[in-house]
């Protein structure tokens, strides 16, 4: 990217803003990660005046909490007074109700309304007919030429702009000192977060789009700056906060503290308890039919405890992309998709390669997946094309009016997506790795590295012992006519389906030159009769689907056992969660049904990540409420693993639990408001109504029950790690982003310490902790 004299300036503005992500890869980011310098409640104090938000729960979703228990009532007594407030807890409440939402207004409508206007057409990626002309030649060139065409700007002087962003800015900004040029583009980004967020996310991963039409914040600004002098609406506001609301915002984080304390005491009393009633920490026992490694996600908790239930299976957690960060061929369309955690750079590349005997049908998925793409595309241009609009919609009415009845009235609930035969190319091909070289791939993957990618695995899930079957679950959602579908899969893998990771990693340990090498180098052996199989966990349905095509002989009978094993875990998985004696049935009909809201909830609900042995919390009914990634501290006398733990999955959890907390909280700005109204714009992002800024948080129906009922508890992520506390003082100490987001209380970090009895403390500041009694669980316990 070319630097200007505007660059750092743009660079420090923009830091308020995230980045927005496309529908396609709908990757859950913290939203005020920009702000993570800050304490937390400095960081919401701040992005409310500059972005105008509620960054904290109001008092309707403190009242729900309050009233249903969540919040203990001792717990919250004692914060309000420990700040001088002695009134009882519904006084409080009632004196955020009067102020807590203040009246926002929008002294730039217009030009926002004109800006986001001109976005949607240069970022368009396919979806319109008619595209804006010139825009290779980049956004603020190829507005410039059209825009004098614009009957709405005839007025706006644009032939007398100068020719390039960088002079257009130069002659706006005459006489600004360097902190007027922050604050003034500051203003200017945040007006629009959806859309600036979206051009941060196109100028830092590049996709195609980006290479083909390029478009900066300099380009942006450059524009946006120009309209805001011509329609007279200035180009800088100034944005404070009145006392009353100021001391609003105090108490509302003394709630929220009382909130995440009394959730904390609950959980930690219930894992002391369980800890306490374990006879002794169970082994591989002899009748163990398979272990079965889940995603950390959320919604991986409850089939395996379910999965467990049965008597002969362990299960264990790992983030979703397992360990390979990697980019995904696909088969059919050649399309390359990122299949690892945003914060990676993809080293390798998946591909699927055919086996000789299944050649034939590979060609045959291949051309099935071109004839639907093409007659969708065809469709689609007949429908959108002003000839042929009218005599389209005559010509088809009555088949797309019964096919409206079929998909209103009866969705199909007999098949998954994964059961399709469009998605079973698993059947007959292999996968592949390659190597990332820039803008092409390299065949043949060294011994030793393929290695340590099996290794590494093993290593963070402290395995030491292998069942005659391995299962490496990803995992993927399944909704109809939704625009937020990517953001059901798996976040691991960047908001894609998690099945590729999980088969490629099931293929490198099942090849012989890796095993040999694993025991001569490494010194871990894998038993001859050990076989790894990938599979995918639909979050839908709860089906869980094993690619087992290249299973042997030896081990068809066991796949027969489990298979009806994991139906009946379905049945009871999905009765559970919806509860219904049908849930099975439900859940099929939900993930079908093309008027379905809310074809299930996502990870809405997360609220912790335990860092720990499954024996922690084996047979507990977390509710999925709490990613759960599995460790032995005693496997790991450097920490090593546990740092990598805490340097990845922890800080994607946490982004997840931040995206949900803010979509909760502040729905219209951080969310994605109501699905009803929804408009997606440019095959990337959806709008509101006929246009405006661009969503780029969850739609209310994915966090609430109703339009005022919260489903998702807004508490901020709580981790707890069973190890030594001396061991993560060290990693903190040597990692200043981790230690900056425990610091500032973006995350709450617990330790469970099993030199000192499984103690608990809760991380305070700089490396200093306070141990929980355990004495004050009893109450919550109830």
């Amino acid at each position: 990217m070319i630097r200007s004299e505007f660059t750092a300036a743009i660079k420090e503005a923009s830091a308020v803003v995230d980045k927005t992500w496309p529908l396609y890869g709908f990757v859950t980011a913290n939203p005020l990660s920009g702000y993570e310098h800050l304490p937390f409640g400095e960081a919401v104090m701040e992005a409310k005046r500059t972005l105008q938000v509620l960054a904290l729960p109001g008092a309707a979703m403190f009242r729900q909490a309050f009233m249903s228990g969540e919040i203990d009532y001792q717990i919250l007594a004692e914060k309000l007074a420990e700040s001088g407030r002695y009134q009882k807890p519904e006084y409080y409440l009632e004196e955020m109700d009067v102020t807590s939402c203040p009246h926002r207004t929008n002294e730039t409508h217009e030009l926002d309304r004109i800006t986001a206007k001109w976005l949607s057409v240069f970022m368009d990626e396919g979806m319109a007919e008619w595209e804006m002309p010139g825009r290779s030649a980049g956004f603020f060139t190829a507005w410039r030429r059209i825009a004098l065409h614009d009957s709405e700007l005839r007025n706006f002087s644009i032939h007398t702009m100068p020719h390039t962003a960088v002079e257009t800015l130069r002659v706006i900004l005459k006489g600004c000192s360097a902190e007027e040029q922050t604050a003034i583009f500051k203003y200017h980004l945040s007006a629009l977060p959806g859309w600036t967020g979206y051009i941060k996310y196109r100028m830092s991963e590049c996709p195609p789009w980006q290479q083909q039409n390029p478009v900066t914040l300099e380009d942006y600004l450059a524009v946006r700056l120009w309209l805001a002098e011509q329609i007279n609406g200035g180009i800088r506001s100034e944005e404070k906060i009145a006392e009353d609301e100021q001391a609003v915002s105090e108490l509302q984080l003394i709630w929220l503290a009382a909130w995440e304390s009394s959730w904390q005491k609950r959980l930690a009393g219930r894992l002391q308890e369980n800890l306490m009633s374990l006879k002794s920490v169970s082994k591989l026992s002899k009748s163990t039919l398979a272990q079965m490694v889940f995603c950390i996600d959320t919604r991986s908790e409850p089939i395996r405890r379910h999965i467990e239930a049965k008597g002969q299976y362990e299960t264990f957690g790992y983030a979703g992309f397992f360990g390979i960060a990697t980019n995904y061929c696909d088969p059919a369309s050649g399309l390359i998709r990122k299949s690892c955690p945003p914060i990676l750079d993809s080293a390798y590349m998946i591909t699927e390669s055919a086996l000789k005997e299944k050649s034939a049908e590979l060609a045959q998925y291949q051309q099935q997946k071109n004839y639907q793409g093409f007659i969708s595309f065809l469709s689609q241009r007949l429908k959108n094309m002003l000839p042929s609009a009218f005599g389209y919609v005559e010509g088809t009415g009555l088949f797309y009016g019964f096919s409206l009845i079929r998909r209103t009235f009866f969705p199909s609930v007999a098949k998954s997506r994964t059961d399709k035969s469009a998605d079973q190319y698993e059947n007959s091909c292999v996968p592949q790795l390659k190597k990332n070289q820039g803008d092409y791939t390299e065949d043949g993957i060294k011994l030793k590295e393929r290695a340590l990618i099996v290794k590494t695995a093993f290593d963070l899930l402290g395995w030491k012992e292998f069942a005659p079957l391995v299962i490496f679950a990803g995992h993927a959602g399944q909704s109809a006519n939704n625009p937020f579908k990517s953001s059901l899969d798996c976040g691991a893998c960047a908001a894609s389906p998690g099945r590729h990771n999980a088969r490629m990693l099931a293929e490198l340990a099942n090849q012989a030159d890796v095993r040999t090498f694993l025991k001569s180098d490494c010194g871990i052996s894998i038993p001859a009769g050990t076989f790894f199989v990938g599979a995918e966990h639909n979050t839908a349905t709860d089906e869980l689907v094993i690619f087992d095509s290249e299973a042997p002989a030896s081990h068809l009978s066991m796949l027969k056992q489990i298979k009806q094993d994991l139906a009946d875990v379905q049945r009871i998985a999905t009765s559970e969660r919806l509860g219904s004696l049908n849930g099975l049935d439900a859940a099929r009909k939900k993930a079908s049904n093309w008027a379905e809201t809310r074809p299930e909830w996502g990870l809405a609900g997360n609220a912790g990540f335990i860092v720990a042995p499954r024996d922690l919390t084996r047979g507990m009914n977390l509710e999925g409420k709490c990613f759960l990634h599995s460790y032995d501290w005693e496997a790991d006398e450097q920490g090593l693993f546990l740092e990598m733990i805490m340097q990845g999955p922890m800080v994607v959890t946490q982004w997840i639990n931040n995206h949900y907390y803010f979509s909760t909280v502040d729905n219209e700005r951080f969310g994605g408001g109501s699905k009803i109204t929804h408009n997606v714009t440019g095959n990337f992002g959806v709008v509101q109504g006929n246009g405006g800024d661009l969503k780029s948080g969850l739609p209310l129906q994915s966090v609430n029950s109703s339009d005022n009922i919260i489903y998702h508890h807004p508490l901020r992520l709580s981790v707890l790690i069973q190890a030594p506390v001396s061991r993560i003082a060290e990693i903190l100490l040597r990692n200043d982003h981790i230690k900056n987001l425990v610091d500032n209380k973006w995350i709450y970090l617990m330790v469970m310490d099993p030199l000192y009895g499984n103690q608990i403390s809760l991380y305070q500041y700089d490396c200093s902790w306070t141990v929980i009694n355990t004495e004050e669980w009893s109450d919550l316990l109830a």
